[in-house]
């Protein structure tokens, strides 16, 4: 029997928040006799805010409390951003939607507003990740990149106190946030390709349960498709979080494309492919393409960053 109060996890950041209470209100939508309240959870992410994020951060950095929580049942449902989830599912838990994918891509924003393309040598910018530096840095080595912590206004603050020139962010962030007092320059994904999972948002519950199946309510059965297979290329690329790897897949009428990139930590080397197969032909396009990728030098290249 579900409990008469039904609690979602989540971390407490503006972008977390705005993510549950999408879910939480879709939720109450289905099933207007329950209740739904939210709980806050502070994890390792959130307190540790010197680690750099590049270094070898553990796997579930900004979800193991929250998953912790789930398994003990101090919450019913746990609200993830998908990039931030391990591609190796706890046995107990299960994802049991993914969200219509909001923005996949990534933008760059500068006080100024200057566009990426336009920006002079030793310029700074500032990301936390390995796949957005190496990317940058393919773009234009002149470029200074520079490690960056915190939540999106954070970040935003930072760069308005000279701490960088520019941030290379989620396109989603903004948008989620409505933060518009930038002229975000998007990148197409032939100049900068995206995380596995990024824009979608992740609704885990316990494995079995009448919880689980009120959620799979909201699943949205391309998107689940599409990061499923973003995932399985960078499972079988055996990259984590930490590694400069990027996946975009998508669906247009009876075809799904994958596009995936492997780069070196300084951006010199790249290896980019994309595999197209029929929607729905059970092929595992992420296993394929990651599987070339690793038999054209993918393995190499990765060795720095799985070092780290």
């Amino acid at each position: 029997m579900m409990s008469k109060e039904i609690i979602l996890g989540t971390r407490g950041s503006k972008l977390a928040l705005y993510q549950t209470n999408l879910v939480l209100k879709k939720l109450q939508n289905l099933f207007p006799d329950r209740l739904f309240k939210l709980k806050k959870i502070v994890t390792k992410g959130d307190k540790d805010l010197a680690s750099p994020l590049e270094t070898s951060i553990e796997k579930g950095f900004f979800v193991k409390e929250i998953q912790e929580n789930l398994i003990e049942g101090k919450i019913d449902i746990a609200v993830h951003s998908l990039k931030d989830l391990p591609v190796d599912t706890h046995p107990s838990l299960s994802i049991s939607a993914v969200l219509k994918r909001g923005d996949h891509r990534d933008c760059f924003v500068s006080k100024d507003n200057t566009p990426f393309e336009m920006l002079e040598s030793k310029s700074v910018i500032a990301t936390s990740s390995n796949r957005r530096r190496a990317q940058i840095l393919h773009l234009n080595p002149m470029l200074k990149v520079v490690s960056i912590r915190g939540n999106i206004d954070t970040r935003i603050n930072k760069m308005i106190d000279g701490y960088c020139d520019g941030l290379v962010l989620a396109s989603v962030a903004l948008e989620r946030l409505q933060i518009s007092n930038f002229s975000p320059d998007f990148f197409d994904g032939n100049k900068m390709l995206n995380a596995p999972g990024q824009g979608a948002v992740a609704v885990e519950t316990r494995s079995s349960g009448d919880i689980k199946d009120m959620v799979k309510e909201l699943d949205h059965i391309e998107t689940r498709y599409c990061v499923e297979q973003e995932r399985l290329f960078l499972k079988t690329l055996k990259g984590g979080c930490t590694s400069p790897i990027a996946s975009y897949c998508s669906i247009e009428g009876e075809k799904i494309n994958l596009k995936g990139t492997v780069l070196s930590l300084n951006g010199q080397e790249i290896i980019t492919k994309e595999l197209e197969s029929e929607y729905n032909s059970n092929v595992n396009v992420g296993v394929n393409l990651a599987s070339s990728i690793l038999k054209d030098g993918g393995d190499r290249i990765l060795e720095d960053s799985r070092s780290l």
